[in-house]
């Protein structure tokens, strides 16, 4: 049946080139008229139905075609000249129309794939001429997002690059074992076309298996220095030089980012140069650094000391003649032009992207931070895919070591997994059963803990799943078994809109999980292995730690659980491992974390967006990639990674720049004199302001007060008073005065005030002497014992959306709105999520925003008794200040943080692969 399926979509799919018949009713007509080929006689009426929805939904999604920023050089364009003589050769684009077919026969949409090609076109572009014998080096990256279709996109490049000429291609993917085979088996599909790693018997001699490309046409096959088992390896790759001889055909690598593996690659092409003359290195060599943040930062900051991988890579480039770096990375606060000691220094990297940065756009089927975390809710209403974690500690907590034991599992693990199974069964009944579900169990960074974590969830896995195999098939009363009539809870909390026959659900439930299981993967086992599913998908619950944190792909991941404590920026993203696409699914992911992981996770976004948005405004301005990374280092943001970066012992001094930037109190001092100390900073302020004439009846607005041309006097003097939380780094109270200082008499002169105030049917306070509505905010549990007051909630922010347009004149307001709709293809769009950021480049004068709070606790914390105590009686006060972009953008104030402080606030970093292996 499924063979007919896929058969009836591919020829529909390709019916459907002629746009005038891609409507529901034309590709339901269209459906209908294949059908009638006596090849589909068992495909019914329903089976069409679903088919039609399915290319309904595929054939709406679209990707933009990104944003370009280049060096101002004298680069000579190439791609058009060359194309001609390709194009006109016995076989044009013979790697990429491999690939395009490939992702034509695996149903990507057809406006994914021509945006793809144009893509991949610009890339390609802006590398070095592989036909041009003289000395040349380019390096560029490709920003993208987390899950996104990175890989896609740079082996559609691999493609490109082997048809323009490029004879030695190395791709370094990552610093584990099961990402770099994952990556390998990737190339080998859309570029190979054969599987390195394993033989196929054909008649009474093994050879190679035939996979993806190879399907539409397998001459010309790649010469591979890698297998999907082993890296590189000396001896392999010298066995394999007959294979190389004329470079007829492209050669290429998939290694690990590791120095053994590095130093190896690079002592062999040293020595097969120097023993078989110099072809190798006269070649025109591509290398792709897959996830480039991670381990190829510079991140040592002596004057000639490297990082050892950094200057590895650097060495390895060197050794050619003509080479091109491309770093591809989803997290570019964390990149390797964030922190030289020097502005000037940033160029002379040696992995800087000097010519061109280019920002990849999502396809807009994309589930991505921004649907997960930013869009579509008021900012106190739970999110539809997000589901709070507050029973861990008494069972396994944050901070743990890996000594521990771990005797039971939290309630809220079991509710995950319980989830999965429901969804699991609802994705079978919806025709999904061939393929992969997969839930995520990332709790702890120790390979100990994370095996007893598997066993625990074995345990509860097996007492469900003896349940359903004994009860679920009794009906009604099958639902006297606890463990059914959990699921069936679980069901109607989570699913009941999905799927609103829970009779079909139960009588299921046997057939759909009984072949689950729950699987390690670390740097000490990874027992997760896709390729071993036969006709039916996988359904598996994967624990780990780092390894699941960076590339890995968990094939149909529908429910994660992630119990972590890091804040930094590029860890937190990478371990987003439920970003991609959901086909099918969407609305039965669920993603469970701490409150306060989920408020890191939305600021986290926001600032990621920015950047792209900035890459976007940089294309339109022709500004460099310089500029681009003076930006990324001067955003407040980055504040957190560029400490990170310097971590070692003493204090640590880290220049920001505040233009275009919004910092806000998300921290405050739980301790009663200071609060009691803020409280007076604020009333005075309003007084001092009210006795110039602002008033509440005169300046009374929606949502609040705006108190406008406020002298600058008057929010220094606010300033001095405050007592800020040495947790809320951002808003340090000496850098934004020396920040302000500096501008106070040109552009932060006159400033705009906004005193937030909720709904009048609220009861208001005359706290600080003005009527005000106390907003209400969550505090995360976390830090109340160590008396920080900690916003939590889904964006961690004081502020709700939309604050940022106060005070920005109407016709700017719209003008930004405008620019935004159409950069991301929304023109037409109802109900736009216009994110805060925009406004800013609007504004004209500085924004305060003054805040009452009113705090509370979360919601189901165990034992709130607790914590009650410990929260203020009164509102409290908390500020936020939005800057307009200054006409001194790149001068910047200085933080001053040490490695003690920054550890308190934020944890210790996550472990590589050999540090992990230590915890074993």
């Amino acid at each position: 049946m499924s063979n007919q399926l896929d058969m009836l979509d591919n020829m529909v799919s390709h019916g459907l080139a002629d746009s005038a018949r891609r409507t529901p009713e034309g590709i339901r007509e269209l459906i209908a008229s294949v059908r009638q080929a006596p090849i589909f006689p068992d495909v019914t009426d329903d089976d069409a139905e679903m088919l039609a929805r399915e290319i309904e939904e595929r054939i709406g999604v679209s990707m933009g075609l990104g944003s370009l920023v280049v060096a101002a050089d004298d680069f000579e364009p190439w791609l058009e000249n060359v194309r001609a003589e390709i194009e006109g050769g016995s076989d044009p684009w013979y790697y990429w129309s491999r690939y395009k077919k490939l992702l034509f026969k695996n149903k990507l949409p057809q406006d994914v794939i021509y945006g793809t090609d144009q893509v991949t076109d610009t890339i390609l572009g802006r590398l070095g001429n592989p036909r041009d014998n003289r000395s040349w080096d380019r390096k560029g990256m490709v920003v993208g997002h987390v899950q996104s279709g990175k890989t896609a996109n740079y082996t559609g490049l691999v493609c490109k690059a082997a048809d323009a000429g490029y004879r030695l291609i190395i791709v370094i993917a990552g610093i584990h074992n099961n990402l770099r085979n994952q990556t390998q088996g990737r190339i080998d599909e859309g570029f190979i076309g054969r599987d390195t790693g394993r033989l196929a018997q054909v008649g009474t001699r093994e050879k190679p298996k035939l996979i993806g490309v190879a399907e539409f046409d397998d001459r010309f096959t790649p010469v591979s220095l890698t297998n999907t088992i082993r890296d590189f390896n000396k001896s392999t790759a010298t066995s394999n030089t007959s294979q190389i001889a004329s470079y007829a055909v492209p050669v290429v690598l998939v290694i690990k980012k590791n120095t053994h593996t590095l130093r190896n690659l690079t002592e062999w092409l040293r020595e097969h140069s120097a023993n078989h003359s110099s072809e190798m290195v006269d070649q025109p060599m591509l290398l792709i650094d897959d996830e480039a943040d991670n381990a190829s930062i510079n991140v040592k900051y002596g004057k000639s000391e490297v990082s050892r991988i950094n200057g590895q890579i650097r060495e390895l480039l060197g050794l050619f003649r003509r080479s091109c770096y491309v770093g591809y990375t989803a997290t570019p606060f964390a990149n390797i032009f964030i922190d030289p000691e020097q502005d000037e220094a940033m160029e002379e990297e040696d992995l800087f992207p000097r010519d061109f940065i280019i920002g990849l756009d999502a396809p807009n089927n994309y589930f991505g931070p921004r649907k997960v975390f930013l869009d579509g809710m008021p900012d106190d209403e739970e999110p539809y895919y997000l589901r709070n974690i507050t029973d861990n500690e008494d069972v396994l907590p944050i901070k743990h070591g890996k000594d521990d034991e771990l005797v039971a599992i939290p309630e809220s693990m079991i509710e995950a997994l319980r989830t999965f199974l429901v969804a699991r069964t609802i994705r079978d009944l919806r025709g999904q059963a061939d393929q992969h579900a997969s839930m995520l169990v990332n709790a702890s960074r120790f390979t100990r803990m994370q095996g007893l974590i598997r066993n625990r969830l074995q345990e509860v896995l097996d007492t469900i799943r003896d349940s359903i195999r004994i009860n679920a098939s009794l009906g009604e009363r099958g639902l006297l078994d606890p463990e059914i009539a959990a699921l069936r809870k679980t069901w109607a909390d989570e699913f009941h809109d999905e799927w609103p026959d829970w009779n079909e659900i139960q009588s299921r439930l046997l057939q759909s999980t009984g072949g689950a299981k729950v699987v390690e993967v670390n740097s000490r086992v990874n027992d997760l292995d896709y390729s071993a599913a036969g006709d039916r998908g996988l359904t598996v619950i994967a624990v780990g730690g780092f390894s699941l944190s960076r590339g890995l792909t968990l094939e149909g991941l529908t429910v994660s659980y992630f119990l972590r404590n890091s804040m930094m920026y590029d860890t937190l993203m990478q371990m987003g491992r439920w970003f991609g696409y959901r086909g099918g699914y969407e609305k039965l992911c669920r993603i469970w974390m701490p409150p306060q992981a989920i408020g890191w996770y939305a600021h986290i976004a926001e600032a990621t967006e920015e950047l792209h948005e900035e890459l976007r405004r940089m294309q339109r301005d022709r500004a460099t990639p310089l500029q681009f990374g003076l930006a990324v280092r001067s955003h407040p943001s980055s504040l957190l990674v560029t400490a990170r970066n310097k971590l070692g012992s003493g204090e640590k001094h880290v220049k920001i720049g505040l233009s275009n930037g919004y910092v806000e109190t998300h921290k405050l001092n739980n301790d009663e004199e200071v609060l009691e100390s803020n409280r007076n900073a604020a009333r005075n302020f309003l007084i001092a302001l009210h006795e110039e004439g602002y008033e509440p009846s005169k300046t009374k607005c929606q949502g609040g007060y705006l108190l406008e041309d406020v002298g600058v006097a008057h929010i220094d003097e606010f300033l001095i008073r405050f007592r800020n939380a040495r947790e809320s780094v951002g808003t340090t109270i000496p850098p934004l005065r020396d920040y302000i200082g500096q501008r106070a008499h040109d552009e932060l002169d006159k400033w705009d005030v906004f005193i937030a105030s909720v709904s009048e049917k609220q009861e208001t306070s005359d706290l600080l002497g003005w009527p005000i509505g106390p907003a209400k905010r969550s505090i995360g549990v976390e830090r109340l014992e160590d008396g920080i007051l900690s916003i939590s909630g889904r964006r961690a922010r004081v502020a709700s959306r939309g604050v940022e347009k106060i005070g920005v004149a109407a016709e700017d307001a719209a003008r930004a709105e405008a620019e935004f709709t159409a950069s991301h293809n929304l023109e037409g769009s109802r109900d736009v999520n216009f994110p805060d950021h925009i406004y800013r480049r609007a504004r004209r004068k500085p924004l305060l925003v003054l805040f009452l709070i009113s705090v509370r606790l979360p919601e189901k914390v165990e034992t709130p008794g607790k914590y009650v105590g410990l929260l203020p009686n009164e509102p409290v006060v908390a500020f936020g200040i939005s800057f307009p972009v200054s006409s001194r953008p790149d001068d910047k104030v200085e933080y001053v943080m040490n490695t003690t402080m920054l550890r308190e606030l934020f944890g210790d970093e996550d472990l590589d692969e050999d540090a992990e292996m230590e915890d074993v």
